[in-house]
């Protein structure tokens, strides 16, 4: 589960980059009854943070980069951004944005792994993280697709301190890597890595992609806000026996993001 405390390793914060921020703030409003609150409090803006109940949720910027696609950003915490940095380019990762202060906040980078997989660090300064998780409407897992799970494994448990428990998926579906974070017990697992052929992640030309997952009290009434507000859905729903019921979705811009209703809830 995700709390938080946001010990080091733990997922803190996400943002999406998308190529028009009004249409964005509109969509997953309806999707997950975010409230969008932009930088400056009001007019146009280029970003801002998304609001559940009053507490912070998530970040939206305008997608800027030439030739990104739209995707969430999903930051990771860190004693040390400079000393993860470090650690990146030891195994072989690429150094996308360089650590940098946001004044008193806190110290971020970004990053690829060595197949592509883009993702961030977050070292604390006076803000941790968000502030919901685990709940309806909010972050609840991380996951990464990659055509070679060994590899990643290694490289983000040599970055981030990482370890792994390995499970069959049912009907012979492969193997799916949980992720917890150092010196945690397993009830304190974040996220998976799932193993797909490069054919099979083609929103990113067969580069590995993070994405993140958002609980939901109702996964198909959920659906039915993402396409009726312009979105699609990738794959799902389904029902995964001791995971709950899950569909993979696309935003009207195409950034990935996965609904999960939790079994039992």
């Amino acid at each position: 589960m995700i709390t938080t405390d946001f010990v080091p390793g733990s997922p803190c914060w996400l943002d999406l980059g998308a190529p028009d921020v009004r249409a964005a703030a509109a969509f997953y409003g309806a999707v997950f009854g975010w409230e969008f609150e932009t930088m400056g409090g009001s007019g146009d803006t280029e970003g801002g943070v998304f609001r559940k109940d009053g507490r912070i949720v998530a970040g939206l910027g305008k997608l800027t980069e030439e030739g990104a696609r739209p995707a969430w950003m999903i930051y990771y915490s860190v004693a040390d951004a400079d000393a993860t940095t470090r650690a990146v380019e030891r195994g072989g990762g690429t150094v996308r944005v360089a650590p940098a202060d946001l004044g008193d906040s806190g110290r971020m980078a970004q990053y690829s792994d060595p197949l592509g997989g883009q993702f961030a660090v977050w070292q604390p300064g006076g803000i941790r993280g968000v502030d919901l998780v685990d709940a309806p409407g909010s972050l609840s897992w991380t996951e990464l697709y990659t055509s070679d799970a060994t590899a990643a494994k290694q490289f983000y448990g040599d970055v981030l301190g990482w370890r792994f428990s390995d499970t069959d998926l049912p009907g012979g579906g492969g193997t799916y890597s949980l992720i917890t974070p150092a010196g945690l017990p397993e009830d304190r697992m974040h996220g998976g890595v799932m193993e797909l052929p490069e054919k099979s992640l083609a929103l990113t030309d067969g580069r590995p992609y993070w994405h993140p997952v958002f609980a939901v009290t109702d996964c198909d009434a959920t659906l039915a806000q993402v396409t009726g507000h312009g979105g699609r859905v990738q794959m799902g729903p389904e029902d995964a026996q001791g995971v709950g019921r899950l569909a993979v979705c696309l935003d009207p811009a195409g950034a990935d993001f996965v609904v999960l209703t939790p079994a039992g809830s």
